[in-house]
């Protein structure tokens, strides 16, 4: 199966949400979803990118914009972004993001000791 690589953005902060004290940093969300995506998803490739929502890319006016608005609306993060789709917000729910990306045609890999079907 060919298909373009989806980009999963990951937004967030090094100060640790305030709404999200006992829950794990957004670079560690970040880290912790490309392992586990990498794992789900062997062989497929995606590009992961981690935006600064307090520095964000000054040569990406649509990440500039959505960091913007998650600081001017005090949205909870991380904020979990699948080409454009704003898939979770706070504790991002791995099963969410999974779904999102089977829709661009991502497969499962059986987990070990079991066939693919």
């Amino acid at each position: 199966m060919t298909f373009k690589p989806v980009e999963i953005c990951v937004y967030g902060a090094d100060v640790i949400c305030p709404a999200c004290v006992q829950l794990p940093s957004s670079k560690e969300t970040y880290e912790w979803l490309e392992a586990a995506l990498r794992r789900k998803y062997p062989d497929q490739p995606f590009v992961m990118t981690y935006v600064d929502i307090f520095a964000p890319p000054a040569d990406d006016e649509e990440k500039r914009e959505l960091a913007q608005t998650i600081v001017e609306e005090d949205w909870v993060y991380p904020v979990v972004v699948i080409e454009g789709n704003v898939v979770a917000e706070g504790n991002p729910r791995l099963k969410a993001i999974c779904a999102e990306m089977e829709k661009f045609g991502y497969q499962p890999s059986a987990p070990e000791g079991k066939k693919a079907e």
